[in-house]
């Protein structure tokens, strides 16, 4: 195993600013409009807004493939990071939807610390429930909460926090116009795993807003925040990006990409710029 304080923070800094997607909200009534097109003609600009839907009625599966640089002490380590995140919902009753999202990463990392070599493979998985209503409240508001869990699945000593969590995660947006704006939250206390590794005890913080063009590109900002309670440390990226939808023979998908700007992060995690592609395999229902 490797040891020592650089392990351990390592392994925690991949919690820190894990995506929780470029993904965001909309109205149902969408979704039934993409679900069903004989019944309505849907615009190129609701499709770009369906690409962003996390807990609507939509099957989708991003492939997020995300590039940091400048990572450790002597900021010589860089880091590649494909998460893989499906996203799945199931009607639970007339108003009621559960929506399984889960982030898969699969990592390839350099000189991360002094003598650390190169690690690939698979990360720690999280997974989000959220129990959402299939209606806006009256105000407009979409939301959605429900329970986050914290897998030590990583396939190497570097690639994991051999812890096992659990918390509360919680979404909410509203949607004027062209515009989608909101925020998603969890928070994630490790409650087994190695009792050599240190406890996860962590807060991210995800605001967001995007302005979909009617020519359906996409433009968001949002930061991926994390806040390490037992370090006392916040990883904060800045993010922005554009995406369009688009179709490759039958199949509907959404392409982009971006740059991150890291405001704030531990000795142990990246700095300065970052980038972002992003695929996302769109299944309407």
């Amino acid at each position: 195993r490797a040891g020592g304080r650089d392990r351990e923070r390592a392994a925690g800094e991949l919690l820190h600013g894990e995506a929780i997607g470029d993904h965001v909200l909309f109205r149902s009534a969408d979704l039934l409009r993409i679900a069903h097109p004989e019944e309505t003609e849907m615009s190129a600009e609701d499709l770009a807004k369906l690409a962003q839907n996390p807990v609507g009625n939509l099957i989708s599966v991003p492939f997020q493939l995300n590039y940091d640089t400048d990572i450790g002490p002597a900021d010589e380590g860089d880091r590649w990071t494909l998460n893989i995140q499906p996203v799945v919902p199931f009607s639970l009753s007339q108003d009621w939807n559960l929506i399984s999202r889960t982030i898969l990463p699969v990592i390839w990392q350099d000189d991360i610390f002094a003598g650390a070599g190169s690690q690939s493979g698979t990360g720690d998985i999280i997974q989000s429930l959220f129990f959402s209503p299939k209606e806006p409240t009256t105000d407009g508001w979409t939301w959605g909460a429900g329970p986050v869990f914290l897998f030590p699945t990583g396939s190497d000593d570097l690639l994991t926090t051999d812890k096992w969590g659990t918390g509360p995660t919680a979404v909410i947006l509203r949607q004027q116009g062209p515009w989608t704006y909101g925020a998603l939250v969890n928070h994630i206390w490790s409650f087994a795993g190695d009792d050599d590794s240190s406890d996860v005890n962590s807060t991210f913080i995800q605001p967001f807003i995007s302005y979909t063009t009617p020519s359906a590109w996409t433009f968001t900002v949002n930061t991926e925040s994390t806040y390490d309670w037992e370090n006392e440390q916040w990883s904060v990226p800045i993010h922005g990006g554009v995406t369009e939808v688009t179709k490759i023979g039958s199949q509907l998908i959404s392409i982009g990409g971006g740059v991150r700007y890291w405001a704030d992060s531990p000795e142990s995690g990246a700095e300065s710029l970052g980038f972002r592609l992003i695929v996302t395999l769109l299944f309407p229902r």
